[in-house]
C-alpha cells in the first residue's frame, strides 16, 4: 500500500483522494509542511494555479516540496498542478515550484466556456480510448530534451513525464477512468 499525498490547499483534491483510496492506497490531504514527511508520492490537483502558488509559499510548503521532488519524490500535476511544476510560464509570470523542464501556457484553451471533453488512446498508458476533461486547461509549449511527451491533442502537448514528474493538462480525476491514477501509482517504487 502506498501513501499518496494530495495537495489540499485549493482545487479539485477530493476527487483524487477518492480515486487513490478506491485503488487500495492511503490518501493524505496535504495542508502543511509536516504532512510531506513519509509520503511515497504526491498529486498537485487542478484549481487556480496563482492561488495555490501563493498558498504553497504562505504555508512554507513550496521550498520543501520542490526539494523533495528534485530528490526523487514522485509527483503528478493535473491542470493547475502542471502549471505549478513548470520551470517556465509563457507570459510575464514567474514559475512556482520550477521542477519540470517545461514551458506552460496558462488557460491555453481559453475561458471556462471553452472547456471540452475528448476521448483518445494514449500509447504506452492506455490501449483503449480514455476520456480527457479540459477545463481552462494549460498545455506545454516547450519541453526540454529529458522530458518524454506522452500525448498531444490537436498538436498541443497535454501529457508529459520527466523521471519522477508527471504532468497532464486534463483532469482524469473527473472521469470514471482510473488509468492515469494507476499509471502514477506504478511510478512510485
Amino acid at each position: 500500500m502506498k501513501r499518496v499525498g494530495v495537495l489540499a490547499l485549493q482545487g479539485a483534491f477530493k476527487e483524487h483522494i477518492e480515486k487513490i483510496i478506491s485503488l487500495g492506497h492511503e490518501a493524505i490531504e496535504i495542508r502543511n509542511v509536516k504532512q510531506l514527511d513519509s509520503l511515497d508520492g504526491i498529486i498537485l490537483p487542478g484549481g487556480e494555479s496563482t492561488a495555490i502558488g501563493k498558498l504553497l509559499k504562505d504555508s512554507k510548503i513550496k521550498e520543501v516540496l520542490a526539494n523533495k521532488i528534485n530528490n526523487g519524490l514522485p509527483v503528478w500535476g493535473t491542470c493547475a498542478g502542471m502549471i505549478l511544476l513548470a520551470k517556465e510560464l509563457d507570459g510575464n509570470e514567474d514559475g512556482h515550484l520550477k521542477v519540470m523542464d517545461i514551458k506552460v501556457r496558462r488557460n491555453a484553451y481559453g475561458a471556462q466556456l471553452d472547456s471540452f471533453v475528448t476521448t483518445e488512446v494514449i500509447e504506452g498508458i492506455a490501449d483503449k480510448e480514455i476520456p480527457m476533461v479540459f477545463i481552462r486547461a494549460p498545455y506545454i509549449v516547450e519541453a526540454g530534451e529529458k522530458v518524454d511527451i506522452l500525448h498531444r491533442v490537436d498538436g498541443n502537448i497535454v501529457a508529459a513525464r520527466q523521471k519522477n514528474i508527471l504532468a497532464t493538462s486534463f483532469h482524469p480525476e473527473l472521469t470514471d477512468n482510473y488509468i492515469f491514477h494507476e499509471y502514477f501509482i506504478n511510478m512510485i517504487k
